[in-house]
């Protein structure tokens, strides 16, 4: 799922004709750092990474819901808390990668 998701990046990117070259080294590089991180985590690693992305699922899901289950809701984005705040402790080098892709990305407006 992540290297898919790396893939679809990578896509954007080469496609993007509003990118400026500087922007787009700078996110490449990111992207690359990013990468080499993700490269290094090991299976458990790996499976933490997986709950973050599936509460980020379920909590976009249950707020983008008609009818909302407030208790769902909460549930949902408490466990993405957990698991941020557990990996964001555990990885704090891909931690500061990740954030440098996004403040990169607000940089730009996006």
């Amino acid at each position: 799922m992540i290297q898919e998701t790396l893939k679809k990046i990578d896509e954007r990117l080469a496609a993007s004709p509003t990118l400026s070259p500087e922007n787009r080294a700078a996110l490449e590089q990111l992207l690359q750092d990013l990468r080499r991180e993700i490269d290094a985590m090991d299976d458990e690693q790996a499976e933490q990474a997986e709950s973050i992305a599936g509460f980020t699922a379920a909590s976009a899901r249950e707020a983008l819901r008609q009818s909302r289950d407030p208790d769902m809701l909460e549930y949902s984005i408490e466990g993405l808390r957990r698991s941020v705040r557990e990996f964001e402790l555990s990885h704090p080098k891909l931690t500061q990668v990740v954030n440098g892709i996004c403040h990169q990305l607000s940089n730009l407006g996006i």
